[in-house]
């Protein structure tokens, strides 16, 4: 084994975590607290990801002594070793194009392209004082929450560390507490048009199948 260490590379650790807290603010455009509130916990995800990534492995210093001891011809400190879980399912070759990196792509393009997109139709609506029920939002209530976990799942698939593993389930409890925020505070500005609406539409598991007739045409774009 040789003594590469590609850590300790902190304006890589700065550029990738600006890079993509950008990339969601851009789509988000935070007005309300709790806009604030979910982008902040995304960015506390994104932070502590690329510090490992690129920074300190904090998570391959904590398993230093079972990785040397279970796979004694791998370093670690190479960057293309941490990808953990390819070493972990025995995969050969380019970690990038192994089946935990490939989900976590499709992960990752899915959750900013339904951010994306979710945001444009909750924008329509809140700039007319309306309840968006249409795009994503007829398919599920809260598909923006649901795309910073899509997002947050591909990059734990492309590079678990145990500060992002403990966050991750954490977030989601997040995630979820605020949805219920923003719920109660929808019903009491639209009060049975949102219980109706709460009534036909799930409120994570997106319905895929569902022909969205009828939808107003400006609130996709």
């Amino acid at each position: 084994m040789n003594d590469t260490y590609d850590y300790g590379l902190w304006s890589m650790v700065i550029l990738n975590s600006a890079i993509f807290i950008f990339f969601a603010f851009s789509f988000v455009k935070p007005k309300s607290s709790t806009d604030w509130r979910s982008l902040g916990v995304f960015s506390a995800f994104i932070v502590a990801l690329f510090t490992e990534m690129y920074g300190f492995p904090l998570t391959i210093y904590f398993l230093s002594g079972w990785l040397a001891e279970t796979y004694p011809e791998v370093n670690f400190f190479a960057h293309e070793n941490g990808h953990l879980l390819h070493t972990f399912f025995g995969f050969e070759g380019d970690a990038h194009w192994d089946p935990f990196h490939i989900a976590s792509m499709i992960f990752i393009v899915a959750g900013f392209f339904m951010l994306s997109s979710a945001w444009n139709v909750l924008h329509y609506a809140q700039k007319h004082q309306q309840l968006a029920k249409t795009g994503w939002y007829a398919r599920c209530r809260h598909p923006q929450y649901l795309a910073f976990i899509l997002i947050m799942f591909g990059f734990l698939l492309q590079w678990p560390t145990i500060p992002t593993l403990v966050m991750f389930p954490i977030l989601i409890v997040v995630y979820v507490k605020l949805a219920k925020r923003e719920e109660a505070l929808a019903i009491a500005e639209f009060g049975e048009e949102y219980v109706n609406y709460m009534n036909t539409t799930p409120s994570w598991l997106p319905n895929l199948n569902l022909k969205l007739k009828g939808e107003n045409h400006e609130q996709t774009h």
